[in-house]
């Protein structure tokens, strides 16, 4: 076997590692999610003054495993990012390792950022505006199972999104990613970005653009910071260009 497959195969198995410890990790925050369940179910009832309605016995293992899954979620990006900055280190030079390594606690802080603002400003105000079409008309009462997938459906979405502008820096740091190639198709996001709003929010269209208008907002964030990233690594490849020079051309 000649020395790439062995390389290969050391690869691999580098990457199984880490998988297997954020599988871990996941498993872990999972139990934890369990455990302080019902702490967590009595607060996104927000102001709800009544109890929610169960049509069966499944639901409730439903709900109980859908809310420890989004504190498994929280707990393991920052488990994940680290065991990816591991696998990737030996690639890295020296600069993009410090580089690299300032991303991880990012990503778990957008993340909850993201779930707090679908959670606080996001959600209610839909909620708010969908109770006001049905107040003279109908008595309004929530399954568990309805409510919390729709709470889910707005809050989740946030928690990612949010993380895109950390993401765009990271790729562009490495070079995998050119922000101005990714504006040329910026009409293109929009239409991704609208789509993906219908699809998480209400079937009506102030929900829509409620959803719409943030995502837009985090893409044209993004694409501005990894501009701001793509400037400074090319001031600072320049830089570094000019010193190896005047280091060559220096009489010895």
């Amino acid at each position: 076997m000649t020395e790439k497959n062995f390389d290969v195969i050391e690869h691999l198995d580098e990457l199984r590692k880490r998988l297997i410890i954020s599988a871990l990790a996941f498993l872990v925050f999972l139990m934890i999610g369990f455990i302080f369940v019902k702490k967590i179910y009595f607060f996104f009832m927000g102001n709800l003054d009544y109890k929610l309605l169960i049509l069966g016995p499944s639901d409730i293992m439903w709900i109980y495993f859908h809310i420890a899954s989004i504190v498994a979620i929280a707990g393991t990006i920052p488990v994940a990012a680290w065991q990816i900055w591991l696998f990737v280190q030996p690639a890295l030079k020296p600069h993009e390792r410090k580089a690299v390594l300032a991303y991880i606690p990012g990503l778990f802080i957008l993340f909850i950022c993201g779930l707090a603002f679908g959670y606080y400003f996001i959600f209610p105000n839909i909620l708010r505006f969908l109770l006001n079409l049905s107040s003279d008309l109908m008595t309004t009462s929530f399954t568990a199972d309805k409510y919390f997938s729709f709470l889910i459906n707005i809050t989740l979405p946030f928690g990612i999104a949010f993380e895109l502008p950390l993401i765009m820096m990271f790729l562009t740091t490495l070079g995998i990613a050119n922000p101005y190639t990714i504006a040329k198709f910026r009409k293109y996001a929009y239409f991704i970005l609208v789509v993906i709003a219908s699809m998480i929010s209400p079937p009506e269209f102030i929900s829509h653009i409620s959803v719409a208008i943030p995502l837009i907002l985090i893409y044209e964030i993004s694409v501005f910071l990894s501009k701001f990233v793509y400037k400074r690594k090319q001031r600072d490849s320049k830089l570094t260009n000019t010193k190896e020079l005047t280091i060559n051309e220096s009489p010895k």
